[in-house]
């Protein structure tokens, strides 16, 4: 598979916090920047958005002040598990993992997919995508610096 080879921290980096750069291949995805640009991944190439361009085009669901120290919890955790799992996250899975209650973490993802930013559940309520990855088959795919490989969301 063409493309960078990148790690799982990297790609977590890119997926909603700071990287230097990477790629996804076989399609577009974007991320936030270290100087707050967006990158907006075209093929190879990460192109920077400058933040006023941008933050002009967000709107109120795209806010992340409803995110608690939980919520980046589970959401990291879904992100770096999916390309090591390869199937879908369970509510149970989750919250045993992150030494949640069961409930605690079914409500977080209720928030996280309510606001249609980070991810989404199968009818199960397992998540099958957080952003960036999914283990849906999807057009796009990424090769970790390890050789895993997972598709895109």
């Amino acid at each position: 598979m063409p493309g960078r080879r990148i790690d799982r921290r990297t790609f977590l980096k890119i997926a909603g916090a700071a990287t230097a750069g990477a790629a996804v291949t076989g399609g577009v995805a974007a991320a936030v920047g270290l100087d707050n640009s967006l990158l907006l991944g075209v093929w190879r190439y990460l192109v920077p958005i400058p933040r006023p361009i941008w933050q002009s085009q967000v709107r109120g669901d795209a806010e992340l002040g409803f995110m608690s120290e939980e919520h980046h919890r589970v959401r990291d955790f879904a992100v770096l598990e999916i390309p090591r799992v390869g199937k879908p996250l369970t509510p149970d899975f989750i919250a045993q993992a992150l030494d949640l209650s069961r409930p605690q973490v079914v409500s977080i993802l209720d928030d996280l997919e309510a606001h249609m930013t980070f991810l989404f559940r199968n009818e199960q309520g397992a998540v099958t995508w957080a952003y960036p990855v999914t283990v849906d088959q999807t057009p796009h795919r990424v090769t970790f610096s390890s050789g895993e490989q997972v598709y895109a969301a």
